[in-house]
């Protein structure tokens, strides 16, 4: 749309939720990547800035304005954290609820574990990355400050694993955790199939790396150890590709604001628990249910439970909430309830939570968006927003994570 309103020299007025600048014009809103509020920028087929705000950075990142990961390093930390939480309390006002959120709390760089690369193989080319921000091409990556720092540092070897288990032209999708005890990677391509002898050839590049599991279209090509993840004080294996939290630390302050809010009760429900990220936790003084669609999650957290001492009884179920919600009659037994949903949030649940009776209910959630919906659905069941705390998860992006804690 910038290219229609031709050489117009304009201000900035606002940032919106991706994280451009917003200028108003007679034909509506025209939004410039990496514009700041109260910069000068003429209006062009190619925006031009012209004058540079007082809260503009330097990126750290060489990356940075090319690859699609991050969004905000141009910030400074006062706007952008005015940024994230006008845009959490946006998010709930359109459901006609305000809030005056906790501090938001913030991870530190470097931090995190899990990442999701698109690889490409152009003949002896690989590149593995993040896309280019608002196109599909992929930004090779030599660096990245918030991912761990072990991840970086393997990225050579990884890039050359996709280059040698990918057919030339071909492309897909990398994820490399970082477990407790190394590396967790896995190679996807809906059609590709490995060569004969390449699994042996995958294997023996990985033996001397941090690498503990390498699966390769679906096959274990490589382990030597199962990679673990710790949650709460209890060790869980590592699945493939199943959920879990990007950041430890971000995941360790969720866990203290929902045991906070949870307090002292005889039996919670842990609802979409994943591998147990509060079940474990929470099972240190409440007899505990959790459940969730994934089986292998709950099969991790049924064998972690069993091998662990000192907690109160768990019970584990498979169960698609989205289609099967928790009825009212089964929420009756539980003092309180913790839900963590993707970023479609829990619709059905909700509106049985509710009906419910349960006294205290507690949200984790990604989108702020499906969180408010959510939100208005248990306050017009009769329960009172008690807190809002928004937590930086995914540094420079325009994602946050939330907890909030309602009250019967």
């Amino acid at each position: 749309m910038a290219d229609e309103v031709k050489d117009d020299i304009v201000r900035i007025a606002r940032l919106g939720a991706q994280g451009d600048g917003i200028v108003e014009t007679s034909k509506g809103p025209v939004y410039l990547p990496f514009a700041l509020p109260g910069e000068q920028w003429r209006l062009g087929k190619v925006p031009e800035r012209l004058t540079a705000s007082d809260d503009r950075h330097q990126p750290i990142c060489q990356h940075f304005g090319k690859c699609g990961g991050c969004v905000a390093q141009h910030m400074s930390p006062d706007l952008y954290r005015r940024w994230k939480e006008k845009a959490l309390g946006e998010a709930f006002a359109h459901r006609g609820i305000e809030i005056t959120p906790q501090p938001m709390r913030s991870v530190a760089l470097h931090s995190r574990r899990r990442a999701f690369f698109g690889v490409a193989r152009r003949g002896d080319e690989v590149v593995l990355g993040f896309r280019q921000e608002g196109r599909h091409v992929l930004v090779d990556l030599a660096e990245c400050p918030v991912l761990d720092p072990l991840i970086v540092e393997t990225l050579p070897l990884l890039r050359w694993l996709a280059g040698m288990a990918l057919p030339d032209g071909a492309g897909g999708r990398l994820l490399v955790t970082r477990a407790q005890n190394g590396l967790d990677v896995a190679i996807e391509n809906g059609a590709a199939t490995l060569k004969p002898g390449m699994s042996e050839a995958l294997a023996r590049a990985v033996t001397q790396s941090p690498i503990r599991r390498l699966t390769v279209f679906g096959e274990v090509v490589f382990f030597d150890q199962l990679p673990t993840v710790l949650l709460g004080d209890v060790s869980v294996e590592l699945p493939p590709g199943v959920f879990l939290q990007a950041v430890p630390e971000a995941e360790a302050i969720m866990a203290d604001l929902v045991l906070q809010a949870v307090g002292k009760v005889k039996s919670a429900a842990d609802l979409f628990s994943g591998l147990g990220t509060f079940t474990f936790p929470l099972a240190c003084t409440a007899r505990v249910l959790a459940v969730d669609s994934d089986r292998r999650s709950i099969t991790a957290l049924e064998k972690a439970a069993r091998g662990s001492a000192g907690l109160k009884p768990i019970t584990a179920r498979v169960r698609d909430l989205m289609r099967e919600p928790l009825s009212r009659l089964e929420l009756e037994e539980f003092s309180a309830v913790v839900l963590d949903p993707p970023r479609a949030g829990a619709k059905a649940q909700a509106e049985m939570l509710a009906k419910s009776r349960v006294p205290t209910i507690v949200m984790v959630s990604c989108n702020p968006a499906t969180a408010a919906r959510d939100a208005r659905t248990l306050i017009d069941g009769g329960y009172k927003l008690e807190t809002v705390t928004p937590i930086d998860q995914f540094v420079y992006s325009a994602h946050l994570e939330l907890v909030a804690v309602f009250r019967r």
